[in-house]
Formats: C-alpha cells, sequence, structure tokens
C-alpha cells in the first residue's frame, strides 16, 4: 500500500508541475473558448489518459527487458537531467504570465482552422446538429477527435511522457498511473473551466522552477536509495 501511495504522489506532484503550463494546457484552454467545454474536455482529458497509461506501461515492462539495477539508474538520471532542464529553462524566462506561450499556441491553432477553413465551418454545423442526439454519440463528434490528437500527439516525446515512464520503471505503476490521471484532470479541468483568462496568469518561470526543483528532490532520493542498497 506505501508503494503504491509513494508512486501516486511522486506521479500526482511531477505530473501537475509539468503539464500546468504545458502547451496542451494552453491549448485546452483556447479550445474551450471555441468549442462546447464538455466535448473539449473528454477529448483532452481521454487523450491524456491513455497517454498517461501507455507511458506507465512501457516504464512498467522496462525492468523485465533491463536488469532493474539499470533502470533505476536511467531514471536517476532522467530526474537530474529534467530538473536541470527545467531549472535552466526558469533562469531564462522573464517573470511573466504565460502570454507568449499561450500566443504561440494560439497562433498555432489559428493557422490549422485557416487550413481547415471550410471543413472546420462544416464541422461546427455538423456539431451543432448533434447537439440534440444521444450523449455517447457526441464523443465521436470533430471536436472531441480534435481536441483528442492534440494532446495525445503533443504529449509525445514530451518530458512529462518520459518522466512518466522512468517514474514507472521505478515505483509502483498502478499508483503511478493514478496520480497522473488525477493530475492530469485537474490542470485540464482548470484550463477548460479557467479559459484563457486563467492561462495568461499563469508563470512559466515559476512553474519550470518548481517543477526542476522537484525533480531534482526525486533524482537525490532515487540516488540516495541505489546507495542503501
Amino acid at each position: 500500500m506505501s508503494s503504491v501511495l509513494q508512486g501516486f504522489t511522486k506521479s500526482l506532484a511531477m505530473t501537475f508541475l509539468s503539464e500546468i503550463g504545458d502547451k496542451t494546457f494552453f491549448a485546452a484552454a483556447i479550445l474551450a473558448m471555441r468549442y462546447p467545454r464538455r466535448l473539449v474536455l473528454a477529448g483532452c482529458v481521454s487523450a491524456l489518459i491513455v497517454m498517461t497509461i501507455l507511458s506507465a506501461t512501457v516504464g512498467w515492462a522496462a525492468p523485465n527487458l533491463i536488469p532493474r539495477k539499470w533502470t533505476h539508474h536511467i531514471t536517476t538520471l532522467l530526474f537530474f537531467g529534467f530538473g536541470l532542464w527545467s531549472l535552466w529553462d526558469g533562469f531564462k524566462q522573464g517573470g511573466g504570465g504565460g502570454s507568449e506561450e499561450l500566443a504561440e499556441v494560439e497562433a498555432e491553432l489559428d493557422s490549422d482552422l485557416k487550413t481547415n477553413g471550410k471543413a472546420t465551418k462544416d464541422k461546427v454545423e455538423d456539431e451543432n446538429k448533434k447537439q440534440k442526439r444521444p450523449f455517447l454519440t457526441q464523443f465521436f463528434s470533430p471536436i472531441f477527435l480534435k481536441a483528442f490528437s492534440i494532446n495525445f500527439f503533443g504529449e509525445f516525446g514530451d518530458k512529462s511522457q518520459l518522466a512518466t515512464i522512468g517514474l514507472a520503471a521505478d515505483e509502483n505503476p498502478f499508483g503511478v498511473v493514478l496520480g497522473g490521471i488525477v493530475a492530469q484532470l485537474l490542470c485540464t479541468t482548470a484550463a477548460v473551466i479557467g479559459g484563457k483568462s486563467l492561462a495568461s496568469q499563469i508563470s512559466e518561470r515559476i512553474v519550470a522552477l518548481s517543477g526542476g526543483m522537484l525533480f531534482i528532490i526525486f533524482g537525490i532520493q532515487s540516488f540516495l536509495t541505489s546507495v542503501e542498497t
């Protein structure tokens, strides 16, 4: 039970600080201003849950392919590496909110909308018609699929994904998955409900520095564990 709780706590803290100022967070906030919130929330959360489970599964399987001693050392290096990376990003950034990152993501989404032009309008019209249909059929709507794909592919190769893999290789994978899902749900819900106003107030510098210190702490703990054993 203690191993599950430890994996849950670490995953919750790590994922929350990694995702609160991430591009997928800003994308969810912008999408929620343009489309029905429940569909955006469902699409974003579904994608992040699937990605969390896949990442944890890879981490859980790693010790069966590589000696656990090596996976533990790799995880320790990942924590230190991500910690230094986040601290460096934090020191480089200014003290303002996430307006630059928000503007960048918004520009990317606007570009995508212009590229798809008429198709997007048709999808929105179709969505308006689907409002009268049963709830479950709306999960196959273009808006749900758009939110799902943006978040799913946006997480590939992301720092939080790699950290989840490393954490699941070193901690109880069930606790890691549960903590990751809770953190993703909290972050995405805040983005969807709070919208653009909340996203613009987030200090990327504080988030980066906090996340960096957390990764360093995890790295030190992992290193001390390996020394003791």
